[in-house]
């Protein structure tokens, strides 16, 4: 990791310890074991020979010329302990050529780590014969070849990452021989073949990838005996079968069970209701059929389920509502049929319901029609006969007037009781009845400090972290962000936090702590946080590859266009997030900006640095709001006031609006105008058409409704008094009455926010 990612001034001598221990400076870690340490005669020779098949693009191997007496201690990427070499560490250094078979003859190699580089060739059967191998990285590269079946003797093997390579062939049976081993990623090749049962037979696996192949056959029952697994991700391959009942039966640990776009048959197990930690169940994209069984609700950690493109029929079980956590729901296509339950519908987008011809209540436009009256026999002259006795009309009246007090008094139950439960949702949401979710804390490693984790799919140690490959994102006035690859290729978001602009580390652990908790579609979640031995503090998130609205909005290429439906459904996620941050957390943003706008795969907009106002002191906010100012997103008022509200939340809103309708960015000044006040006097000389970006007016027949309602719309927001602003639920009721059907009809699957949250109050 760039040193900059852990230090923002420079240590001193006394310092030099800990940062030999920490510091990855172009891939290389040293020891105190390492310094002044000669190789070994036959680990020098294989390093040699290694270097010979590299192709060094970037001269990064250059420190390789010299003696055997400099290799331990100035070599790049070379760690060794008693003169023998333990470590290869080389990632991102741009190598192409081959891995020498050679390498095994560096008999005491530990880690080898040449992940994202260009190596091409097969994978040497030498490396598996290595007696204390435990650490392979070899992912985003071009290798090719099956997997050397020689990898199952490496008794001491615990994480095996072969991922994003051009590997065929089968997975070797005996790869299970590796008793140590907890973390096997195989995703992303073109292996075929069965899983071998082998495989289920292992007691430390804990991260199964294999998705992205061309794996057939069944699931096997043997998968139970995978009693520690926490990842399971078989997607995207050609498995058959049915899911076994046996998989919801001991694997308490799963978190994550993919198994989407298989072609996995029969019905849903109702032991799945089983796996009690489950947070991702993806099974789409397969000929599942049956029922959903009402069992899933038991499924209360939940975050992620997704059945679409089956065969499901029946109804959708109402117990789905009990499960609280559930933020993505998706059952579109497939033959269920009935009425969507009254909590997922407002909650859902009704994206996660179509392609059900029997499904209604999920939208406007598809309503349950009322149950038709049965046909009852006519009354004759005012009398109905009843087991030969006559009623007369007075007793029909009696009757019918004892039956609607009956109902009446019965409805007047069921209100009572629906405003007895709707009080205690209400008390949850504000907080009145609702824990705080406890991190996870586990030691600094090797490192020290203390790390704490909240959720979320992945876990790693704090050396991991801190031994990231990290690329610099942006900077702000709280700190730096980085794009952190970890050693298993999975990629984070990090902010370092400037140090002495934080608060004290017990008041800091307490904000951070609530921050840990905030769960909602369009917000990015804070994953965990770090704090080092010497107090620098480092928070993660879940990093998303779109990059920021900003980037995405006024640094893309010509050929990456930005379509009106698209920039609708970020402007509808952005002002969802901010309205559940205002009227579910009562947190103030502070510095909403388009830098601070991030997108995921699908475009979907998440609110990031949220809270961070919180974590700082006061003089640090200030700065905060003045540098927000001087992009061009500060409301009028903060020129005078030192803190923000929801009102000045909303005028930066209003601020991103504008942006996605001109394409402009709010720091290019016009004729002394900023964004808002150029918009305003282009409409107030009738000269509106020239607001729009040109993109946007090709489609200005079909879209200009929409333009002009969401242009008065954010003129609204970025009023300068702010009492005539509305607040952030209203702009979102406002922009649901705006024409938002062309979003269901244009967007592909997945583009809209098929994750929507529950609706901000209503007035």
């Amino acid at each position: 990791m760039d040193d900059r990612f852990l230090h923002n001034e420079p240590w001193k001598q006394s310092h030099l310890l800990f940062l030999l221990l920490l510091l990855i400076n172009s891939g290389l870690v040293l020891t105190k074991q390492s310094s002044g340490a000669i190789a070994a005669e036959a680990d020098y020779e294989a390093l040699k020979a290694v270097k010979l098949e590299f192709l060094d693009f970037r001269g990064v191997l250059s420190s390789w010329n010299t003696s055997r007496d400099a290799a331990c201690s100035s070599w790049a990427g070379i760690k060794c302990l008693n003169g023998r070499v333990i470590a290869i560490q080389l990632p991102w250094k741009g190598l192409g050529g081959r891995i020498s078979d050679r390498i095994g003859l560096l008999r005491s190699l530990r880690r080898l780590s040449l992940h994202d580089n260009a190596l091409a060739g097969p994978i040497p059967a030498s490396l598996g014969l290595l007696p204390e191998l435990r650490g392979v990285y070899l992912f985003n590269n071009r290798l090719s070849g099956s997997i050397p079946p020689t990898f199952g003797n490496s008794l001491n093997l615990q994480i095996l990452d072969l991922s994003n390579n051009e590997l065929t062939g089968i997975i070797p049976p005996n790869l299970a021989n590796s008793s140590r081993l907890f973390r096997l990623n195989l995703s992303f090749n073109k292996i075929s073949g069965l899983v071998p049962s082998s495989l289920f037979q292992s007691q430390s696996l804990t991260f199964l990838a294999l998705h992205h192949n061309n794996i057939s056959g069944r699931i096997p029952t043997s998968l139970s005996n995978l009693s520690i697994l926490e990842v399971l991700n078989l997607s995207h391959n050609q498995i058959v079968g049915k899911i076994p009942e046996e998989l919801g039966n001991s694997i308490s640990k799963l978190s994550f069970l993919d198994l989407s776009n298989n072609g996995i048959s029969g019905d849903f197990p109702e032991n799945l209701s089983n796996l009690s930690s489950l947070q991702t169940l993806n099974l789409n994209s397969n000929n599942l059929d049956g029922l959903i069984p009402e069992s899933v609700g038991k499924l209360g950690n939940l975050s992620v389920l997704d059945l679409s493109h089956n065969n499901f029929k029946g109804q959708i079980p109402i117990s789905l509502v009990s499960i609280q956590n559930l933020s993505t729901f998706d059952v579109s296509y497939n033959d269920l049929s009935g009425a969507v339950p009254s909590v997922l519908a407002t909650k859902f987008n009704s994206s996660s319901f179509i392609g059900n011809a029997e499904l209604c209540g999920y939208s406007s436009s598809v309503i349950c029609p009322s149950p038709q009256p049965e046909n009852l026999p006519s009354p004759s002259q005012g009398e109905i006969k009843h087991h030969g006795r006559k009623f007369s009309t007075r007793d029909i009246i009696l009757i019918a007037a004892g039956g609607v007090l009956a109902v009446s008094l019965i409805l007047c139950c069921v209100l009572c009781f629906c405003l007895i439960g709707r009080n205690a949702v209400l008390e949850a949401k504000n907080g009145k009845s609702r824990g705080m979710v406890s991190g996870e804390v586990e030691s600094g490693g090797e490192v020290g400090g203390k790390l704490v984790h909240f959720d979320g799919p992945l876990v790693f140690a704090a050396d991991d972290l801190l031994c990231a490959t990290a690329e610099i994102m942006g900077k702000s006035s709280y700190g730096t962000a980085y794009k952190a690859t970890l050693q298993d290729c999975n990629q984070v978001a990090v902010k370092r936090l400037k140090e002495k602009i934080t608060k004290a580390r017990k008041e800091f652990e307490i904000e951070v702590a609530l921050l840990g908790r905030i769960r909602h579609p369009n917000i990015s979640p804070l994953r965990a946080y770090y704090i080092g031995p010497k107090g620098e503090k480092l928070l993660v998130y879940d990093y998303m590859p779109n990059g920021s609205l900003a980037s995405f909005l006024h640094a893309r290429g010509l050929e990456t266009s930005l379509p009106w439906p698209t920039r609708m459904v970020i402007a509808f996620g952005v002002t969802r997030g901010l309205s559940y941050l205002h009227t579910e957390e009562n947190i103030i943003h502070g510095n909403l900006t388009s830098s601070n706008v991030l997108l995921d795969e699908q475009s979907n907009p998440k609110i990031a640095d949220v809270g961070l106002s919180r974590l700082m002191t006061s003089a640090a906010n200030t700065d905060a709001i003045s540098t927000s100012g001087s992009m061009g997103y500060r409301a009028p008022e903060l020129v005078k006031l030192k803190d923000g509200s929801t009102k000045s939340d909303v005028f930066s809103l209003g601020v991103i609006m504008l942006e996605l309708l001109t394409g402009r960015s709010p720091s290019e000044v016009s004729d002394g105008l900023d964004l808002p006040r150029w918009v305003a006097s282009i409409v107030k000389e009738e000269w509106t058409n020239e607001v729009f970006d040109v993109e946007l007016m090709r489609d200005a027949p079909d879209i200009g409704e929409e333009l002009l309602n969401m242009l008065k719309l954010a003129l609204h927001c970025v009023d300068p008094s702010p009492e005539a602003r509305p607040e952030a639920h209203q702009v979102l009721q406002k922009l649901e009455e705006i024409k938002l059907d062309s979003i269901d009809n244009t967007m592909p699957k997945g583009s809209v926010d098929e994750a929507a949250a529950l609706p901000a109050k209503s007035e």
